[in-house]
């Protein structure tokens, strides 16, 4: 069951992206229309699976997060946030790599949109680019999201934060709100799998701006980890009373660190 029910949001998720995509091209005329196909995307999404896959999101600490320009650092476990934070924020904007512009029809859509390409592969020299771009959306009143690890991590993985998050809340002088999710249990990075369930996101206490670099980091992180790990105790303790329960490593690889 847990197959066939996995399988049918699948083909449903791919069949409705590619429909969008194709029938959303008119709103490359336009950032707003861009924005607005993104949140209608990501709902759809939402809405398949509970509908299809028996998985629902849930939003917890929704009253933390501040208004206006914003820092969002996340976790990052699974494509599902990615999505989800897309129906949360009205304009929002993501620190992703370049590369990700390069895929035919999504690419163009990012690139309308807004979003932070970063160059990896210029290492330290892409900061000041990043800088730029990223004090523009600021400016333009936009809550910049970043994965602070910089890709997709298995639950229950060793964490490895990257410098991009502290370097972003030194340069922007906004708050910064930590995001803690269990959902890589329920929409696993790399596998075909979708358990059915509860995933939750929740919105921690908002870090103001003001703190040294290093001290900032080790909060965020600290915050972050400890939220992540309370949930992914209560998300497996749930899928196992299911009959669904998930590996203790996903696949095997929890502290693999191999780009998405």
């Amino acid at each position: 069951m847990l197959a066939l029910r996995s399988f049918a949001f699948n083909l449903c998720f791919y069949l409705a992206t590619t429909l969008i995509a194709v029938g959303g091209l008119p709103t490359l005329a336009s950032q707003r229309w861009v924005m607005a196909l993104a949140r209608f995307w990501a709902r759809t999404t939402l809405w398949l699976l509970r509908v299809v896959g028996g998985t629902r999101v849930e939003f917890r600490g929704l009253h933390n997060i501040p208004p206006g320009p914003l820092l969002v650092g996340a976790k990052h476990q699974s494509a599902l946030e990615t999505l989800a934070l897309c129906t949360v924020f009205p304009e929002f904007a993501y620190i992703l790599k370049r590369e990700l512009l390069w895929i035919p029809l999504i690419g163009w859509f990012l690139s309308r949109s807004g979003m932070v390409a970063i160059d990896r592969a210029k290492g330290s020299r892409a900061m000041p680019l990043m800088n730029a771009a990223a004090t523009a959306a600021i400016g333009e009143g936009r809550q910049l999201i970043i994965f602070p690890e910089g890709t997709r991590r298995a639950p229950g993985a060793e964490p490895s934060y990257k410098q991009g998050l502290s370097h972003l809340y030194v340069a922007l002088r906004v708050p910064c709100l930590p995001v803690a999710l269990n959902t890589g249990l329920y929409w696993p990075r790399r596998r075909f799998v979708r358990r059915p369930g509860t995933a939750v996101i929740e919105f921690l206490a908002p870090i103001p701006p003001g703190l040294a670099r290093g001290e900032f980091l080790e909060l965020a992180e600290a915050r972050i980890e400890a939220a992540s790990n309370a949930l992914l105790a209560s998300g497996r303790a749930d899928l196992a009373a299911s009959g669904h329960p998930a590996p203790e490593a996903d696949e095997g690889r929890a502290g693999s660190s191999r780009p998405a």
